[in-house]
């Protein structure tokens, strides 16, 4: 049996400790990240998260061991995750915290060959700095469009040279510090992250945060009106259904001429309604004096609202034009498609 070395036993002994102590461990590539880079990303997770660099086999063991320890075998799910240059990054922070923070910490980089881009890498339109050269010439064999203004070298057009997920090549280095475009990014990558028992990836840490923000907020005001139209009592909903109640009851009464002290108003005033509307039809002679002072005042109503009225008309058939318009448009178009 070959001879384990005592730092090796020493290590993994560590390492299944801090795994122990924390309720979120995270899996972070550090393969990349010059030592410079790496100490400030020490101090910037100092008090929030321990990072802790190791051999990914190391990782592996102390992982198992802390899982076997705890008698929690989910925790071996992570090392599916172990990759590139592994460091194990314990913390008290949720994922998705963990995640937006290492994402924000990272800084870019310049063009590296053989690199893969994280996202899509374009060269701006407006003029530069480089004076003409051969430089020129690689960037119309790839397709940028560069040509000589005023003595420098001038960019068309807005113009993307990779995809995300794409490689850098020599040539395509060489052109993108020419123009002092930092096409990389330095920082810790999240491999997975553990917490009670799931392991996140970054596709699923990756959320834009508005969005998800719009979707809680609606899915709780569908929840909400679920809840008062079937009247199902919540501490949120209560005061909203015994509301509606109140105004179904309060109708039902009203129509029925049901007096109380919060339908009198209403009943009265529906009373008077029907009133005066036989008194409209009624000679002036038979009336009295309120009552033509309360038709009186009821004509004046309506004529300070037939303006309004108009309008609304008018803008209802002004709609109403424009969609036949958009409509006859859209037939024409139709119409020149298919001959």
């Amino acid at each position: 049996m070959a001879h384990v070395a005592e730092w090796k036993k020493k290590e993994v002994e560590e390492l299944a400790k801090i795994i122990k102590s924390y309720p979120v461990i995270a899996l972070v590539d550090v393969a990349n990240v010059p030592a410079y880079p790496l100490s400030k990303m020490r101090e910037k997770l100092r008090g929030k998260a321990l990072l802790r660099v190791s051999r990914n086999t190391l990782i592996e063991l102390a992982i198992k061991k802390a899982a076997q320890e705890l008698n929690n075998p989910d925790l071996e799910k992570l090392i599916d995750h172990i990759q590139g240059g592994a460091g194990i990054l314990a913390t008290e922070m949720n994922p998705f915290k963990l995640y937006k923070l290492l994402e924000e910490s990272k800084t870019p980089a310049p063009a590296k060959p053989g690199a893969v881009v994280p996202r899509d890498v374009v060269i701006p339109a407006g003029p530069t700095s480089l004076s003409p050269g051969p430089l020129v010439g690689e960037m119309q064999a790839l397709g940028i469009p560069a040509r000589i203004e005023r003595g420098k070298v001038s960019i068309q057009k807005d113009y993307t040279v990779l995809k995300a997920g794409e490689v850098i090549t020599d040539q395509l280095a060489r052109i993108l510090n020419a123009l002092s475009i930092e096409p990389l990014e330095v920082g810790l990558n999240l491999l997975a992250a553990y917490e009670d028992g799931i392991v996140y990836t970054p596709d699923v840490l990756a959320i834009d945060e508005e969005e998800y923000i719009n979707l809680l907020q609606q899915a709780y005001m569908h929840a909400f009106n679920l809840s008062v139209n079937t009247a199902y009592p919540t501490s949120q909903t209560i005061e909203a259904i015994i509301q509606k109640a109140f105004l179904g009851a309060k109708n039902v009464a009203v129509e029925a001429g049901y007096v109380t002290p919060e339908t009198v108003e209403d009943i009265f005033g529906r009373a008077l309604r029907a009133v005066l509307l036989i008194a409209q039809e009624l000679p002036e002679e038979l009336l009295d004096e309120k009552t033509k002072e309360l038709l009186n005042q009821q004509a004046q109503i309506a004529v300070a609202a037939q303006p309004q009225q108009e309008e609304k008309v008018e803008e209802a058939e002004e709609e109403e034009e424009e969609e036949e318009a958009s409509e006859e448009d859209a037939l024409a178009g139709l119409g020149a498609l298919f001959g």
